[in-house]
């Protein structure tokens, strides 16, 4: 009985790792025309849902990504292109709503934060590890007395 508990286990969770992403796009959403429902969801998938804020509208349940996907496939029927109806929901979001914002002066920090950051964390190891060097040629700073006093502790006497 506990290997067919196993088996049903085990086929239960390859089944659910089998069945991939789960698109939160309401059947009554999808466009007759299959051309129109492509576009739709590739334009879906660069925006961002503003309540989940990682995921794409087209994997959102928020009530407010379907208000978008809604807007994105009014948009698409009544004859804008692609590019049109981005244009239209930053101008009305603003860069935000985008999942891969422009560079742009708005958006420049957001673009080189991470070099800088790389930049100062390169900064940093390569004066740590200067300061950790032992100074050049230190042996030959030692008075008389001190090398006598070093090859004594050497040599054990």
């Amino acid at each position: 009985m506990t290997a067919l508990l196993s088996r049903i286990v085990l086929a239960a969770a390859l089944a659910a790792a089998a069945a991939g992403p789960v698109r939160a796009v309401q059947p009554d959403e999808i466009l007759p025309d299959p051309a129109l429902e492509r576009r739709a969801r590739e334009i879906s998938a660069e925006l961002r849902c503003m309540v989940c804020q990682n995921q794409s509208i087209d994997d959102s349940d928020a009530p407010l990504a379907k208000d978008l996907r809604v807007l994105v496939r009014d948009r698409l029927k009544a004859g804008d292109s692609n590019e049109a109806v981005k244009e239209f929901l930053v101008d009305r979001y603003g860069q935000f709503v985008l999942l891969k914002p422009r560079f742009e002066w708005e958006t420049a920090v957001l673009w080189l934060t991470p070099f800088v950051v790389l930049g100062l964390g390169a900064l940093a190891v390569v004066t740590a590890s200067r300061r950790r060097r032992p100074a050049q040629g230190a042996d030959a700073v030692l008075s008389e007395d001190e090398r006598k006093r070093l090859d004594d502790l050497l040599s054990g006497s």
